[in-house]
């Protein structure tokens, strides 16, 4: 039987029978992994020390004749320890796990690990707002799953004018000039839009000035194209 050598992140863990526990991993390079952990809820368990939530693991696993495999080894390479000292925090990344367990096939694409990874890493340093983190999140598994919005032009092909308000429309994933100022988005707003769509890391955009304003202003908006274009 062949062996598996990566790195992985736990999305699921299951009891089974007495002492073992069946577990999904995202890697970065051999999608989920799906493995037994054998005699892991024992107390001295050699394996249970490497798979602890919220981590970065290495992780060897004999593969099996069937979807399940068998975890031989594992090892923390990173764990997250901060999170789970805050309980917002800690429900926050469960989340993030849950969303990313939900919109990952059995073989996807390395850009879903680095996301959960860069997420847990955002998570842990408490001087990082949290609804910039889940906004931001949120923004990146649209664009991975390619539902990128167009924050450039509006849908007559026009470019978004400094000056003018606009209403997104959910169905077009695009913005048309707004009547009404409720639901306007300004350009400081798509400026901040198009920074969250961007290759920025949640750190960085902390340092935008007015950040706590513009995440309350645009959240809700990325929240509904997550829901609209994503099953979650």
């Amino acid at each position: 039987m062949n062996r598996i050598v990566t790195k992985g992140i736990v999305l699921s863990r299951t009891n089974f029978g007495e002492a073992d526990r069946i577990l999904t991993f995202l890697t970065a390079d051999h999608g989920k992994i799906r493995a037994i952990a054998k005699g892991v809820r024992k107390q001295k368990s050699k394996l249970a020390g490497g798979i602890e939530i919220f981590s970065i693991s290495d992780l060897t696993f004999l593969e099996g004749r069937s979807e399940i495999n068998t975890l031989m080894s594992s090892r923390l390479d990173k764990h997250y320890a901060n999170i789970v000292k805050n309980l917002e925090r800690t429900a926050a990344a469960y989340e993030l796990i849950r969303l990313t367990n939900k919109v990952t096939e059995d073989a996807p694409e390395a850009a879903y690990f680095n996301l959960l990874n860069s997420g847990f890493i955002a998570l842990d340093d408490d001087a990082i707002d949290l609804g910039l983190i889940q906004v931001w999140f949120a923004a990146q598994l649209l664009k991975i799953a390619g539902h990128m919005p167009n924050l450039r032009t509006d849908q007559a092909g026009k470019k978004l004018q400094t000056g003018k308000t606009y209403e997104f429309n959910f169905d077009t994933m695009g913005f048309q000039q707004s009547r009404a100022e409720h639901d306007a988005f300004n350009a400081d707003q798509i400026k901040f839009l198009r920074l969250l769509f961007s290759d920025n890391q949640p750190k960085t955009l902390q340092k935008v000035e007015g950040i706590n304003a513009l995440v309350a202003a645009t959240a809700p908006t990325v929240q509904t194209m997550l829901a609209t274009h994503i099953r979650i």
